[in-house]
């Protein structure tokens, strides 16, 4: 078989959602990022609970849509895979960069940057590719990509407070995978990363979401 891969650039369009409005009264801006199966509208609704005067939630949609569970009924999204990783990451950043400039985020409010599961991959890549310089990063059972190093991350400043939760049941972060992502963590933020544990697999737990309300 004579096959070749060839590839076009073209213009693309896709969503993405926010919670509440933002007002005068707004204190926090958050950017959070779905994992893998998740709708951007359906993943806001994990943060219903946060006070909706002084919070604002901008939440981008993956753009590689699915049917989940082999049923044409409910859809799902993925960021990346490992097919034409490297191409399909610079057209996800250019898509954030449209959604980052069309919300123009005051820098009078407090940024706050949010990854689940595979969101934690694409809330670093973008930080970096951004320099994005948020109050705080919080990175909630995922990892962060091997392409990343210290100097990614070389613009944050030290008061950027960075958490990573992780379950104690999650097969994706078992304790041999924990070992690699503590050690990734200490180098690429300078051991500023805190890491939480919590009692459960990989999942997003409200309770720890409504901790997270400063």
């Amino acid at each position: 078989m004579n096959v070749r891969e060839k590839d076009v650039v073209y213009n693309s369009q896709n969503t993405y959602s926010t919670l509440n409005t933002f007002t005068e009264t707004t204190r926090c801006v958050w950017l959070v990022f779905h994992g893998i199966g998740f709708l951007s509208r359906y993943f806001l609704r994990y943060f219903t609970q946060f006070p909706k005067e002084e919070h604002y939630f901008i939440a981008p949609q993956a753009p590689s849509k699915y049917y989940l569970n082999g049923e044409y009924k409910h859809v799902g999204a993925s960021w990346l895979t490992k097919e034409n990783t490297v191409m399909e990451k610079g057209n996800v950043m250019a898509y954030l960069d449209s959604v980052w400039k069309a919300e123009a985020i005051p820098q009078d409010r407090q940024l706050i940057v949010f990854g689940y599961s595979q969101g934690v991959s694409i809330a670093t890549r973008f930080l970096a590719h951004r320099k994005i310089k948020p109050a705080r990063l919080i990175l909630y059972a995922g990892g962060v990509p091997e392409e990343l190093n210290a100097d990614s991350f070389s613009f944050l400043s030290t008061e950027t407070e960075i958490v990573f939760f992780y379950g104690e049941q999650d097969p994706y972060l078992n304790p041999q995978r924990m070992v690699r992502e503590q050690e990734k963590l200490y180098k690429l933020f300078a051991g500023n990363a805190k890491l939480l544990s919590y009692e459960g697999g990989h999942e997003l737990r409200k309770e720890i979401l409504h901790s997270l309300i400063p």
